[in-house]
């Protein structure tokens, strides 16, 4: 919301208190709704469009605090939380850049629904738009190498597949949440053929395979990715074996950091719980971009080192 806006100063409040237990209630049922194709942001960006319709709050400046907070306590409510503030970050930039000079409250809370709708609408077409993207990158008979479990590559997957085209694909187990079966289990329900592996095992079966498509929790304005803790051993090794490595991954996962290791991670992005983190292992890594061959979004194709343009646009 514009910081020239003459009602961002009001204190006055008639918002009642954030419930947050409700907020989580409805996030986490929007997910369980559609666990295969909602992704936790979007998720998000759903509650966040019923929070403002459901809101009793009578100013401008109140729906704001209370947006932001309802952003921090649905951030904290998965383990994905850079796709979750990022998407509720974006989400929130589109919906006020419209004027805010209208009649009443009420006019100007039906305008930010309407734009709120716009928006999701356009994120739910994010992955098909994608997967039509980099179709064209895997031929017949190609063999795949993926890490844990995604709804965007799994998409990408289903559409080769759909073009007749022969694919065996290679599946990291991810131990630290098993989200290797998952994927393997979707692909399955797809007739797609895959194999699981050990994490350990990401060496040995690198010269077996064509290329490595994996999704991601963030995209940095390096053009380097946030992922799922093994990402970043698994792009290492295709680099050490000239394997192409894939990133495809939604513009709302855009995110405004910019790491330059792994100690630049967030400790609340990196553990799952920060009161124990001397104890914990990290749940996501960061890939520097020059690792990545290409990124594949709904922006279009991208090389590393364009990730930093659309990601001005996007907040401009």
């Amino acid at each position: 919301i514009s910081r020239s806006d003459p009602t961002m100063s009001v204190s006055e409040d008639c918002s009642s208190d954030l419930d947050a237990g409700g907020l989580v209630e409805d996030f986490k049922s929007a997910l369980d709704a559609d666990p295969l194709g909602l992704s936790d942001a979007v998720a998000a960006i759903q509650t966040l469009l019923q929070f403002i319709k459901d809101s009793k709050a009578g100013t401008i400046a109140g729906l704001r605090d209370d947006l932001k907070k309802a952003t921090e306590v649905l951030s904290r409510a998965k383990t994905s939380t850079v796709s979750v503030s990022s998407g509720c970050e974006l989400f929130l930039r589109f919906i006020t850049l419209t004027s805010l000079e209208q009649s009443s409250f009420q006019e100007l809370k039906r305008l930010l629904i309407e734009r709120g709708t716009m928006y999701l609408q356009r994120v739910a077409t994010s992955r098909q738009k994608i997967a039509q993207l980099a179709n064209p990158f895997i031929r017949d008979g190609t063999t795949i190498l993926t890490h844990s479990r995604s709804r965007v590559v799994l998409q990408l997957l289903k559409e080769a597949a759909a073009s007749r085209k022969r694919l065996k694909v290679f599946i990291t187990a991810c131990t630290i949440d098993g989200s290797g079966s998952q994927m393997q289990k979707f692909l399955e329900e797809s007739k797609i053929p895959s194999k699981i592996i050990l994490d350990a095992a990401i060496g040995f079966i690198m010269e077996k395979v064509d290329l490595v498509i994996v999704g991601a929790e963030g995209v940095a304005e390096s053009g380097g990715i946030i992922n799922k803790i093994g990402t970043y051993q698994l792009a290492v090794m295709a680099k050490a074996l000239n394997k192409p490595f894939y990133v495809v991954a939604e513009s709302f996962k855009f995110v405004r950091l910019f790491p330059l290791n792994q100690d630049d991670l967030p400790n609340v992005e990196k553990y799952t719980s920060v009161d124990s983190v001397a104890d914990s292992h990290p749940y996501i890594d960061y890939t520097p971009p020059h690792y990545i061959s290409l990124l594949f979004t709904d922006l279009g194709v991208l090389t590393p080192s364009a990730v930093s343009d659309e990601l001005i646009k996007l907040y401009m």
